[in-house]
């Protein structure tokens, strides 16, 4: 096993370094080897978001709200885009990467990684000019290390977790580390934690109360963890105890990103795997209740609204199923509230905003279903393919497909297209507001977007 690598850090004087005009670079020592942080010279940009409010927080996968912009912060947003129109900047990525950007107080974060997966790195971003504060190369693995993985995905589509002071990175079993946000120097890495990912990684980490979060679903190892998020040491891991019924590994992973909800004044972590979803207690990883279904790689992030659970089962013939989250033990039979089998997809997290399930499917058909009892308010199909999941803003919702097509809907009972906008690229990221603008991540570029 690797050690835990840990680097002492005082976030008072880490202080937003100037850049110069040449590329600095530093080097630090990370196990044994040398591993630059380059600071990039800011170039000048085309329009300066003067109005671009730093506060804007969205620090993990989906924000803090279910992928719900804050109103109080996010009045508007763009309804018009191209490659020409209310492109306040645009940044060419360097690698491959799905990873959403995380955002705080002005500056965003996202991973990338190299086409074969022997090198995986870190970014920061400027949110003012487009300019990249500084690129950190965080693991380097050894040709043979790498795992093959699927055409739709990559070696760094884990969406990073953000505080201000610190951001959390993972590529699941190639690595996690705690990072110092304002200079990418390393805090603590774990590279100890086996898992083969079949497909490669795609479950974000989720942060609370000090505790990092991180299922991993593979083909071999299905278990949780849970870290102390300043240290990395491991505070419990749990084993998956689910009956797959075979012994195909394709059929034992998932790449879900958990969730934790308070049910009668105690914290539940919802953790869907392949064949079943578990409620933990996130302090001591004991097991609460379980619901069981025939689904397998279970990829969206659950959604809860106080009193039900609504949960995405994967692959395979994927459904919607809502569940009363107050049982224990195996509640299969006794807590499911309903189940809804048509319009639902495999990879985009469904959105839930005012009793509306907002739903699309890969294959581009929406969907509206009351959250009451799973049925279907309307369907509509979108041009293209999915993974991006929905995001409601300013009183608009924003779906962006595989072609670079961006689509701006209205919420409702009655399905109502705004507009259709086209970048360049597509997009697997899903789209973050920051205040009053909004930056995209296609698999080519960063921009962000706004009325200029």
């Amino acid at each position: 096993m690797l050690p835990i690598i840990q680097r002492a850090f005082l976030p008072g004087l880490v202080q937003r370094a100037s850049l110069s005009a040449a590329v600095a670079l530093l080097m630090l020592t990370i196990a044994g080897r040398e591993f630059p942080v380059q600071a990039v010279q800011a170039t000048e940009p085309v329009f300066t978001p003067d109005s671009l409010d730093h506060s804007a927080r969205w620090p993990q996968f989906r924000g803090a709200c279910d992928n719900i912009a804050d109103p109080d912060v996010t009045t508007e947003l763009p309804l018009e885009w191209s490659e020409t129109k209310n492109v306040l900047w645009k940044l060419e990525t360097k690698e491959k990467g799905w990873s959403s950007p995380v955002v705080w107080d002005g500056r965003a974060w996202f991973t990338e990684a190299t086409a074969d997966g022997t090198e995986m790195f870190a970014i920061c971003v400027d949110l003012d000019t487009g300019s990249v504060v500084w690129r950190r190369k965080i693991f380097q693995n050894e040709a043979d290390e790498v795992r093959e993985i699927h055409l739709m995905n990559g070696y760094a589509s884990p969406t990073p977790v953000v505080d201000g002071n610190r951001v959390w990175v993972t590529f699941g079993s190639y690595g996690t580390a705690c990072l110092a946000a304002d200079s990418g120097e390393s805090i603590w890495e774990r590279r100890d934690l086996p898992c083969n990912h079949f497909r490669g990684p795609g479950s974000s980490p989720l942060l609370k109360d000090g505790r990092l979060y991180l299922h991993y679903d593979g083909f071999d190892f299905q278990y949780v963890v849970a870290f102390d998020a300043l240290t990395g040491k491991t505070l419990w891991k749990s084993d998956r105890d689910v009956e797959y019924g075979t012994d195909n590994g394709d059929h034992m992973k998932a790449y879900c990103t958990p969730l934790l909800i308070q049910v009668d004044g105690k914290e539940q972590l919802i953790s869907p795997t392949s064949k079943a979803v578990l409620a933990y207690d996130p302090i001591t990883g004991e097991e609460i209740w379980r619901v069981r279904f025939k689904e397998f790689s279970a990829t969206a992030q659950p959604l809860f609204d106080g009193e039900t659970l609504y949960i995405n089962t994967g692959f395979g013939k994927a459904q919607l199923i809502a569940i009363d989250p107050t049982g224990k033990g195996d509640v299969t039979k006794t807590h499911q509230v309903w189940v809804q089998p048509k319009g639902v997809g495999s990879k985009p997290t469904p959105l839930l905003y005012e009793g509306r399930i907002y739903n699309i499917h890969d294959s581009g058909i929406a969907t509206c279903m009351d959250a009451k009892d799973g049925s279907v308010i309307w369907t509509e199909r979108l041009r293209g393919k999915f993974s991006a999941s929905p995001l409601l803003a300013a009183g608009r919702l924003y779906w962006f497909d595989h072609d670079g097509t961006g689509y701006v809907t209205k919420p409702g009972d009655k399905f109502e297209l705004l507009a259709e906008n086209k970048l360049d690229d597509g997009c697997m990221a899903s789209p973050v507001p920051v205040g009053n603008y909004l930056l995209v991540r296609t698999r080519s570029a960063l921009y962000l977007l706004g009325e200029k």
